[in-house]
């Protein structure tokens, strides 16, 4: 939920939510009051409501009347007892009500004196009340009600026995506070209610966006925050799990680049020291006059020529390499006839393999106008690697190397298949990674830096076309790659 949204909600919560749940328990307290009628019966509770009429009052009123009659009946001396009065009027004091006795036009007893003075002028004269039953009567500019009870003195003067009762003070003061107390309970409820809506949609999932914060500061990438969420949450949370993915994307790129930086520094530093070595062995020779021939001395100067060409081979990988990581390999275009091109290739590489005693089968089964677009000085460096790949790894007496160029309708196919030891299939897949190496004790003999094939694919997939290997063990492997053809635009 948008954070606009919650905070309208919460101003219309504020408002609605302990105006509607006052309503709810002022009604409730009301109906309990209305229903719950023993309570007025002389019970001594003095709990009032609006709801009360005058058959509520006479209810309250009619069992003290009737003591009060009985009273009368057996011994009339007794409603001139002071005490007996008095407790009357005890009953009377958890409600607002007292009583006031009257003697010939004069107050005998009142339970309210100041009351009593105010409205003793306005009560009803002597023989007012019912034969049967008291009367009521409603002071509407005192707001009082009066019941009535008329009886005799026993010494013959006409007495008035009265029930005042505060009509301003209906509402009790216990109901009053029962009120006030479920009107701060409504308050609390509500701010509670609020401050956890709050507190679980905007707090909490800030705090932990706080936490997560601080742990990709220390250093920790693996810290997730997962959420489902809408709103500026949510997003927040998925802004986040972004960019903690690609910090660690780059982290673990950047690690790995190091690694691979710090063993292409190890490879190159073996493999430069091996002919490095033999060069310095053989210029020895010569300056010790151990080549004393023409013969030694010519086999001396080609061993030197050899190994500084390796030298400059692996000299030209790591250049390559750099290019690859920098996506900067230069590259110039051109359209070539198919078989003119391989059928080259294949005339300088076989005389190579002809010195290292490997047998070169070559096959062109694509038509002779067939070309492509690609660099010719890049796709020999493809073949030329992929070739010293499978020399380096033939293992065999009689070394076998197929090149078969083969027709796919809009590609042209080169096959380039050896008969060596072979590649096993938990390896197979990784050959065309940065520096992988079946070998890994690196057999001096072999070499290698590791990135040959590396930079096979790159060139590959530069020309718009893909590369893949199948092998078996102890029967060869072939390397596959596919470059589109060159169709002349229609006329």
């Amino acid at each position: 939920m948008k954070f606009k949204t919650r905070l309208l909600i919460t101003s219309i919560l504020i408002i609605v939510v302990p105006l509607l749940l006052t309503a709810i328990a002022f009604m409730g307290i009301g109906i309990y009051m209305a229903n719950s009628g023993s309570e007025f019966e002389g019970s001594g509770q003095n709990y009032t409501s609006f709801a009360y009429t005058l058959e509520n009052y006479n209810k309250m009123t009619e069992e003290i009347i009737l003591d009060v009659k009985e009273q009368i009946k057996e011994d009339s001396s007794r409603i001139e007892d002071t005490e007996y009065l008095s407790e009357i009027n005890k009953r009377l004091a958890s409600l607002p009500s007292y009583i006031l006795v009257r003697k010939n036009g004069n107050i005998y007893y009142t339970g309210n004196d100041k009351a009593a003075e105010k409205i003793f002028a306005k009560l009803p004269e002597y023989g007012s009340d019912m034969p049967d039953m008291a009367r009521g009567y409603y002071y509407h500019d005192m707001r009082k009600l009066v019941k009535q009870l008329d009886f005799t003195f026993s010494d013959g003067n006409e007495g008035s026995f009265f029930i005042i009762t505060r009509v301003s003070t209906m509402i009790s003061q216990k109901m009053l506070v029962d009120m006030i107390l479920a009107f701060v309970l409504i308050l609390i409820f509500t701010s509670m209610f609020l401050t956890q809506w709050l507190q679980k949609g905007v707090f909490t999932p800030v705090n932990q966006l706080n936490t997560a914060m601080q742990n990709i500061a220390e250093g920790n990438l693996e810290y997730r925050l997962e959420s489902n969420g809408k709103g500026e949450i949510g997003e927040l949370y998925r802004n986040y799990e972004d960019m903690r993915l690609r910090l660690k994307e780059s982290t673990d790129e950047k690690f790995e680049q190091e690694k691979q930086n710090r063993e292409l520094i190890s490879n190159i530093s073996h493999d430069l020291k091996t002919p490095i070595t033999a060069v310095k062995g053989y210029v020895e020779g010569i300056m010790d006059g151990v080549a004393d021939t023409p013969e030694k001395m010519d086999k001396y100067i080609k061993t030197i020529y050899n190994k500084a060409n390796d030298m400059d081979r692996l000299i030209n990988e790591l250049t390559i390499y750099s290019g690859i990581d920098n996506n900067r390999i230069p590259y110039d275009f051109h359209r070539i006839n198919v078989a003119e091109y391989f059928g080259d290739c294949v005339e300088e590489v076989g005389l190579d393999l002809e010195s290292k005693n490997i047998q070169l089968n070559y096959e062109d089964l694509v038509s002779p106008d067939t070309q492509i677009i690609a660099d010719p000085e890049q796709l020999k460096r493809v073949i030329n690697n992929i070739i010293s790949n499978s020399v380096k790894y033939l293992g065999t007496e009689k070394g076998v190397i197929d090149i078969r160029i083969l027709d796919e309708v809009d590609s042209i196919r080169v096959e380039i298949e050896d008969n060596g030891k072979g590649i096993s299939a938990k390896d197979l897949p990784n050959i065309f990674e940065r520096f992988y190496r079946t070998d890994a004790s690196r057999n001096s003999s072999q070499g290698g830096s590791g990135i040959g094939l590396s930079i096979v694919k790159k060139i590959i997939e530069d020309h718009g076309g893909y590369i893949w290997a199948t092998s078996k063990e102890m029967e060869g492997t072939c390397l596959h790659f596919v470059i589109r053809k060159y169709k002349a635009p229609e006329q």
